[in-house]
């Protein structure tokens, strides 16, 4: 506990999931968060039910915005900055998908989709750290997806998306190093969230995608947060450029338990 005590965090795409469950895991640690989402209702009630949880009333503020426009998410750090003093975290986790078979993605929705999970993201990036570097010191943290290196069908948009993000945070770790800022990737597998639910809810896909995953289970949003907190602390602080996979094995390989592996051996 209280590993972020004294730090300022911006979360985005805070409003559910696994940006809900960061902002609630650092505001714990004693972080003051200013929780973003493009969902002015949500995140007001997110923020709501966080503060009267923990108690920080006066630690943590919501703010709406579209990340995918950059005077969004400059309105946001000025904010952050103006509401808290500082601006130390920022985690990067707003993002969007679809689905679609590649012949029949269309052009408003690959925009749409790279605008905010790429473009966005940069944007946040870029404005955080130009407040970081002004004291040489700072944390980001982007949630990527092992979607950036282990494709999956019908998903052209969201795969390139996050394929970005890894070489996005690569070449911003590498030149913002000497401002003091660390810059690191969490790649999830599929994690029970409202974006994956059209998997982890469904009576068919869901059993048969647990069967791909070695621990045997989905990940939880609030396992996610816990990992950005790590990367986010001062237990990382030699740690940059990094895309550490969290996906309860799932890109390891097929498992025994799958079937296949028995069959061949037989």
């Amino acid at each position: 506990m209280n590993r972020l005590v004294g730090k300022v965090a911006l979360v985005t795409g805070a409003a559910q999931g696994i940006g809900r469950a960061v902002a609630e895991i650092f505001a714990a640690e004693g972080a003051r968060v200013l929780a973003l989402d493009v969902d002015a209702v949500r995140i007001e009630q997110t923020v709501r039910e966080i503060a009267a949880s923990s108690g920080a009333i006066e630690s943590i503020e919501a703010f709406t915005a579209d990340i995918s426009r950059r005077d969004d998410v400059n309105r946001a750090v000025r904010r952050c900055v103006e509401r808290f003093g500082a601006l130390d975290i920022l985690v990067a986790n707003a993002g969007i998908g679809s689905v679609a078979p590649f012949l029949e993605v269309e052009d408003a929705s690959w925009h749409r989709l790279l605008d905010v999970n790429l473009t966005g993201t940069f944007y946040c990036m870029q404005e955080a750290a130009r407040v970081m570097a002004g004291h040489r010191n700072g944390a980001i943290v982007v949630v990527a997806s092992t979607n950036a290196f282990w494709v999956e069908y019908h998903m052209t948009a969201y795969n390139t998306s996050k394929a970005g993000l890894i070489g996005l945070v690569r070449s911003a770790a590498i030149d913002l190093a000497p401002l003091g800022i660390r810059v690191n990737a969490i790649e999830p597998g599929i994690v029970n969230t409202p974006l994956a639910a059209f998997v982890v809810q469904d009576p068919v896909a869901g059993p048969e995608y647990l069967k791909r995953i070695p621990i045997g289970r989905f990940q939880e949003p609030v396992e996610v947060a816990r990992t950005a907190l790590y990367l986010a602390s001062d237990d990382a602080a030699y740690i940059t450029g990094h895309a550490l996979i969290a996906d309860g094995g799932l890109t390891l390989g097929l498992p025994a338990t799958s079937g296949i592996l028995g069959e061949a051996n037989e």
